[in-house]
């Protein structure tokens, strides 16, 4: 079985590092009626193992991507995750603002990874 391509691994561990943080972040959102600290605590545990997903996913990626380009892949995959945890999991729908300023910030990303010359 060939390993994972050096180029997709990091863009991989950072989707899954994002479930694990939205979930952290926003999780809690759901339970409104648990006490804030415990909701903290649980957050950061949630957390925890999303720092053993994203840390090394930025060292490794590092070899192949410039930091500003990590950084770029780690706001449009956090869009991303966000989006479908927002309408599946909060039940929150998204509508074309959402869209709009999501799609600006893609054009954000092009304009970091594309190469001039």
């Amino acid at each position: 079985m060939p390993a994972v391509s050096p180029s997709v691994l990091p863009i991989l561990m950072l989707f899954a590092s994002n479930v694990f943080m939205t979930f952290a972040w926003y999780g809690h959102l759901k339970f409104k009626e648990s006490w804030l600290p415990l909701a903290v605590l649980v957050s950061w545990g949630i957390a925890f193992f999303e720092y053993w997903l994203a840390v090394p996913a930025n060292r490794w990626g590092s070899a192949v991507y410039s930091a500003a380009q990590l950084k770029t892949m780690q706001e449009v995959i956090t869009l991303i995750v966000f989006a479908g945890f927002s309408v599946l999991y909060l039940k929150e729908p998204l509508g074309w603002n959402h869209g709009l300023g999501f799609a600006l910030i893609a054009l954000g990303a092009f304009f970091i990874f594309h190469k001039w010359s």
